[in-house]
């Protein structure tokens, strides 16, 4: 499958195919199966996302201890893997430095 460039954003959730349509931190090389792939987990993201704003109103649970933050952090390293796979140069080093450290898939 042909791979072309995207621009990336992921504070917004967002794959661009045009530079100057907004801002952006992140560039890839992804085919259509690729980008798709990445858009299904930043809407999963976006629902454990949610899921953590009506958890944050129990104060007595440490954040450690909750299955919802758990999904929303292995979601963010989920996508940072992903876009690091498919990265140009600069994002994949960028990707490296972060030195994210991948757990295993829970059950949410």
């Amino acid at each position: 499958m042909e791979k072309r460039k995207y621009y990336v954003s992921v504070q917004s959730k967002c794959i661009m195919h045009n530079q100057g349509d907004a801002a952006y931190e992140l560039e890839i090389y992804a085919s259509e199966d690729e980008v798709e792939k990445l858009k299904n987990l930043f809407d999963d993201w976006e629902r454990a996302e949610e899921h953590t704003y009506f958890r944050a109103h129990y104060p007595g649970i440490p954040y450690h201890h909750d299955s919802e933050n758990d999904e929303y952090d292995f979601l963010l390293k989920e996508i940072y893997k992903t876009i690091g796979d498919i990265g140009t140069d600069e994002t994949k080093k960028f990707i490296a430095s972060m030195d994210l450290q991948m757990g295993a898939p829970k059950e949410f």
